[in-house]
């Protein structure tokens, strides 16, 4: 179980270094560069906040499956709507300004929001699999 574990880890960290390398290779050839430095919230800001909680929920479904493994799924869909909900909060000043830098910014968002979100999907995925 503890190999699970810190593979989980392991899994989701180079995920989100892999991510973050190919987002800042792609920006840097999609978006203009004035656009990028103007943004609310900087690439790396985003995947250091969606990286921290996909640990926390990917911690939470570990200690949920050593209590019940029946209600792994039901942990993982709280916890993402809950992401949803920090998530939203942090995309509405995004939402409220009307700059031409912002349709960008919405798609960079989205596209770390949804990454993250396939990972976590994945790795409880693997979590429910291994019944030891």
């Amino acid at each position: 179980m503890n190999l699970i574990k810190n593979l989980s880890f392991l899994i989701l960290l180079l995920a989100a270094i892999f991510g973050f390398i190919i987002h800042k290779i792609t920006s840097y050839f999609l978006i203009p560069k004035g656009f990028e430095d103007s943004f609310v919230y900087s690439i790396l800001l985003l995947y250091g906040i969606f990286g921290f909680l996909s640990f926390i929920i990917v911690f939470l479904l570990i200690n949920v499956k050593k209590t019940s493994l029946d209600y792994v799924g039901y942990a993982f869909l709280a916890a993402t709507t809950l992401k949803m909900g920090i998530a939203y909060a942090l995309l509405r000043p995004i939402i409220q300004t009307q700059l031409p830098k912002t349709p960008a910014e919405k798609i960079s968002f989205f596209v770390i929001f949804i990454y993250f979100l396939a990972i976590e999907t994945i790795l409880t995925i693997r979590i429910l699999n291994n019944k030891q």
